[in-house]
């Protein structure tokens, strides 16, 4: 049975409490009804690939008119702001990085590399209904466009990162995956999916959004199937002199990529040993398409929702997982975890074991029967 709803718009707003005051603001930035496919997202650059700021701070990430930090600024890139990806080129790295000396390439000019997301803009048409799992209404659904804006249904705010930034930003980014619930439409047929972080399990803090069901694409069983289930002498070395990771079938490397582990020194140039990647043999013993990760302390904590493609192998939280915070990858800079890709955790998730089925999305193994992940750290 088709259990979707429709409500007029001041209807859905008073269904969704105070949190949905957000699209009524983004409604009246806008001429009346503007004719629009997707009403409410944002008009990104027309372009295959674009580079989304990550940098937060006013001011700190510069375009220029060469690809060098010495170039002539020609201004400053607004918070999540996009601009066409036309191409990586090698250029001219900044005081104390010099193994990070890549660009991008924009139709304004040049942006450094580590501090942009490589994204995709892709609407997608909204479902007639949520469907069904496990006997639950629910679904996995990925982010498909630069960022999708998203209203809280049950104010106040509850997660660290929520009550960091102001209401306008409270966003969804590239790559990130989310549990689907609930939908609804307003009177101008416009489609909202309700997000949540998980299958139930419990984690994270407990806020519940709402955001325009055309910026998520459903996640199928197919898409997350195991890579080459059939061998059984699966190894991973994680390198942090080189921040690299290497996949092995017995002596046969399948897989590499640029990662980024447990930065050593503080924003002080400290030692900072809690953050460092544990050296040593570890094994995967559980793995989830997202999990909200959160810790540190006063000044130096981190509260990120929805991070995909976790596999986690030290303790309760070190892992490997997929970053759309930053693209800095081939250099130490997470708080102890091994930071990769979407595209690259995505690979190493469905490779590994456990094998993870798509509901509930979680599995965990007691029997050290997971996939052996070496993290090495040679003189070389």
């Amino acid at each position: 049975m088709n259990t979707q709803k429709h409500y007029s718009r001041r209807d859905f707003l008073k269904r969704s409490l105070l949190g949905l005051g957000g699209i009524v603001l983004l409604a009246n930035n806008k001429p009346a009804r503007m004719v629009k496919e997707f009403a409410y997202l944002e008009d990104f650059p027309d372009a295959e690939y674009l580079a989304r700021n990550t940098v937060y701070s006013p001011n700190s990430l510069p375009l220029r008119m060469k690809p060098s930090p010495d170039a002539t600024v020609v201004r400053n890139l607004g918070a999540d702001e996009c601009l066409a990806w036309l191409r990586e080129v090698v250029g001219a790295a900044p005081a104390g990085r010099p193994n990070s000396n890549r660009w991008v390439e924009t139709p304004e000019g040049y942006v450094y590399l580590p501090s942009v997301q490589k994204v995709r803009n892709i609407p997608n048409q909204p479902l007639s209904q949520i469907p069904s799992a496990n006997g639950s209404q629910g679904m996995w659904a990925e982010v498909t466009v630069p960022y999708v804006k998203m209203t809280l249904e049950n104010p106040p705010a509850r997660a660290p990162w929520l009550n960091d930034v102001t209401s306008d930003m409270w966003r969804m980014y590239y790559s990130q995956v989310v549990w689907i619930d609930q939908m609804s439409v307003d009177a101008d047929g416009v489609v909202y999916y309700r997000v949540n972080e998980d299958y139930g399990h419990g984690y994270g803090y407990g806020d519940i959004f709402w955001a325009e069901a055309a910026a998520f694409r459903p996640i199928t069983e197919e898409e997350i199937a195991p890579i080459h289930p059939e061998i059984t002498d699966k190894n991973i070395i994680v390198n942090v002199n080189q921040q690299t990771l290497s996949c092995y079938e017995g002596n046969s490397e399948v897989y590499f990529c640029r990662v980024s582990t447990g930065q050593k020194y503080d924003e002080n140039g400290l030692p900072a040993d809690e953050w460092a990647t544990p050296v040593g043999d570890h094994w995967i013993w559980r793995k989830t398409v997202s999990l909200h990760m959160s810790g540190g302390g006063t000044g130096a904590g981190w509260d990120t929702m929805a991070i995909p493609w976790t596999s986690l192998f030290v303790g309760t939280g070190v892992s490997i997982h997929s970053t759309f915070w930053h693209n800095d990858f081939g250099s130490a800079r997470s708080h102890g975890c091994v930071n990769a890709s979407p595209d690259d955790a995505k690979w190493i998730f469905r490779w590994t074991t456990p094998a993870v089925s798509l509901y509930p999305g979680d599995v965990t193994s007691s029997d050290y029967s997971g996939t052996m992940v070496h993290v090495k750290e040679p003189l070389y």
